[in-house]
């Protein structure tokens, strides 16, 4: 039994950690030991892992029952009783709240209306692409490029202010940290919701043309939701597709074939996209609780157990993706976890993959002899993060 989630990766920083690999080999479905010695399960192979998904038996709630941490959260009382639900926050939520929820939004991230953004979203990669160039290396291509790529989309998206993404990155950075004390994490919960809390109350009053002031015309829905949700899509929005820019530019980096074919046939960005988030997995953990007595692939999980699905060690199955552990950009890697499945797959997914085509592709066009400023051991990597990543890239180019 493994004694709590491996996060140590000491098989690459592009792979799953050993142990993930060997139990997956092992019991794609199997039993774990928490650090509080709960008993709860981990899921590792693509396909329990795409079932556990769509299963409604296991459930997001997290008021249901108690959702174990299986990792050591010191600083941080035992838990003893299920955490409130949070409103809005319809990640955490099964139909039909959830379904309310995320109705109010289907209509703003249709693959039409993301494609009629895609022309802007180019200018704005380009425009720090053009920044980027003005800048003397080496520099830390996070700070310049991936971050504020994302987050400049987001915020003209959602109708927040650029000026205000401090407020914002910092206290969410906050809130993805593993490591952090209670008080801590509250107080950057606070910071954000405050500030949420003002806008959309102010979006309610005198609406604009953005996201935000759509939902904030909707009056069957309470500013303690709005802010929920807001805090989601502004969250989602920046932080994941900022580590995928900038851990799949580490990758290539560190797979020079890899990089010289998309070089030479930029024609395949879209499967080199594909390929990066199946690779790479930086939201690689979800977490269910079973809300009855649950059979699955062979094993007998109990009611209130957690359950931890690894996407990262589902999209590195071999007995989907054949040589999973290589990156390959020449793959047809459709069908990954990486967006999820079920109700809850990414409602942004086409906004990211747009921002990531356009982010490769001009990074690459641009700086031709992009390279890494130091050594690949010297990247920080961000296993302390709830999403994956690394913490600064210094590059450097001709």
């Amino acid at each position: 039994m493994l004694q709590g989630l491996p996060t140590d990766r000491d098989a690459g920083p592009f792979v799953p950690p050993s142990a993930i690999t060997a139990v997956r080999s092992e019991r794609p479905v199997s039993p774990m030991l928490f650090p509080d010695g709960h008993e709860g399960w981990l899921v590792t192979g693509y396909e329990a892992v795409r079932q556990a998904l769509a299963d409604t038996r296991f459930s997001s709630r997290q008021d249901l029952g108690i959702l174990h941490v299986p990792y050591p959260m010191p600083g941080w009382p035992e838990q003893t009783e299920p955490s409130p639900q949070e409103p809005g926050i319809f990640l955490s939520m099964d139909p039909p709240d959830h379904t309310r929820l995320r109705r109010k939004l289907t209509g703003a991230f249709t693959v039409r209306r993301m494609k009629a953004l895609e022309e802007g979203i180019i200018a704005v990669t380009e425009r720090q692409l053009d920044e980027l160039a003005e800048l003397t290396p080496p520099v830390d291509l996070v700070a310049e490029f991936a971050l504020p790529v994302p987050s400049l989309v987001i915020c003209e998206l959602l109708g927040v202010p650029y000026a205000d993404r401090e407020t914002f990155q910092v206290n969410s950075s906050k809130m993805m940290e593993r490591e952090i004390s209670l008080e801590d994490k509250m107080a950057a919960y606070t910071a954000i919701y405050t500030y949420l809390a003002d806008l959309v109350t102010a979006k309610r009053a005198e609406p604009a043309d953005d996201l935000l002031s759509d939902l904030a015309r909707d009056e069957d829905l309470s500013i303690p939701e709005l802010v929920g949700m807001s805090f989601l899509l502004l969250l989602a929005g920046h932080e994941t597709t900022a580590n995928m820019l900038a851990l799949g530019t580490f990758a290539l980096l560190e797979h020079p074939d890899q990089l010289a074919a998309l070089r030479t046939a930029p024609q395949l960005i879209p499967d080199a996209v594909e390929e990066l988030l199946r690779y790479l997995t930086v939201a690689d953990v979800f977490f269910r609780y079973a809300a009855e007595d649950i059979e699955f692939f062979g094993e007998k999980i109990p009611q209130g157990s957690t359950v931890v699905l690894s996407l990262l060690a589902g999209n590195h199955d071999p007995e989907r993706f054949d040589h999973p552990d290589t990156l390959d950009v020449h793959r047809k890697a459709r069908g990954h976890l990486t967006f999820g499945h079920g109700i809850h797959q990414c409602l942004g997914q086409q906004l990211a993959r747009i921002e990531m085509r356009a982010g490769f592709e001009g990074l690459l066009r641009r700086f031709p002899t992009l390279q890494l400023a130091v050594a690949p051991g010297e990247v920080k990597l961000r296993t302390d993060m709830n999403i994956y990543g690394v913490h600064a890239l210094p590059v450097t180019w001709e």
